[in-house]
């Protein structure tokens, strides 16, 4: 399964009012392995950003001055997503900006008619009732590093999203695949072990391992019954 952990960033904060989206983070997982794989841009919003949303991420009207349009980057960014399940904290937020920039450019497309959508806060919430689940307070309980973020920015959260999202749901969180780390750079290739190499050692255990391991195994069925390990050899 392909994912994509997103996360944006705003000039405000909705998008029925005229905001728009002034950064976009993602990080591909696949098969939930972190592949090194990201998409990130920042981009004029044609508005102010209110002073308010400053202070949140610190990015300015200055600094997106030069920064290209969402019309600019918009299909480079579907391709990255399209066919996805995406996985957004607060997902409600992050879509409903993507849908108001996709409303505005031709074709319209609608983020959920191309991407599964994953909310990783409603996870939280359930996993984790009556607490607090925001992004900070689940890189203290999973113990994610989030020590670089003094400010929010779509590409960090993104990847400190992922390193929650995978233990959050009990899975993988290292990266394994050798991808390129540019935006939209191409994932890299599965390294094949050759037909010619050596045959794996058999190491059987010493009649003194094998006697050990029979007796802890009746001492466990004597204290908890019947074992699964009993039942296999009982099939032999």
């Amino acid at each position: 399964m392909r994912q994509i952990v997103l996360d944006t960033e705003t000039t405000g904060i909705d998008p029925n009012e005229g905001h728009r989206i002034i950064e976009i983070g993602c990080v591909e997982v696949i098969e939930r392995q972190l592949t090194g794989r990201h998409y990130h841009v920042y981009v004029n919003p044609e508005r102010e950003v209110e002073a308010e949303a400053i202070t949140v991420h610190g990015i300015t009207n200055e600094f997106l001055a030069d920064k290209p349009k969402f019309a600019e980057v918009a299909d480079e960014f579907f391709e990255f997503i399209k066919g996805a399940e995406l996985v957004i904290h607060n997902a409600a937020f992050d879509v409903g900006f993507m849908d108001s920039e996709f409303a505005r450019l031709k074709p319209v497309r609608k983020t959920a008619d191309h991407c599964g959508i994953v909310d990783s806060l409603a996870i939280a919430r359930a996993k984790h009732p009556g607490q607090k689940n925001n992004l900070d307070a689940l890189c203290k309980r999973y113990g994610v590093d989030n020590s670089s973020r003094e400010l929010h920015g779509a590409l960090l959260d993104a990847e400190i999203l992922a390193d929650v999202y995978l233990l959050l749901t009990g899975g993988q969180t290292a990266l394994s695949l050798d991808a390129g780390s540019e935006e939209g750079g191409a994932a890299g290739g599965i390294r094949r072990l050759t037909g010619d190499r050596s045959p794996l050692a058999v190491v059987r255990p010493t009649d003194e391992e094998s006697g050990a391991h029979e007796e802890f195994m009746a001492m466990l069925e004597k204290q908890a019954g019947e074992t699964v390990w009993g039942r296999l050899q009982a099939q032999e």
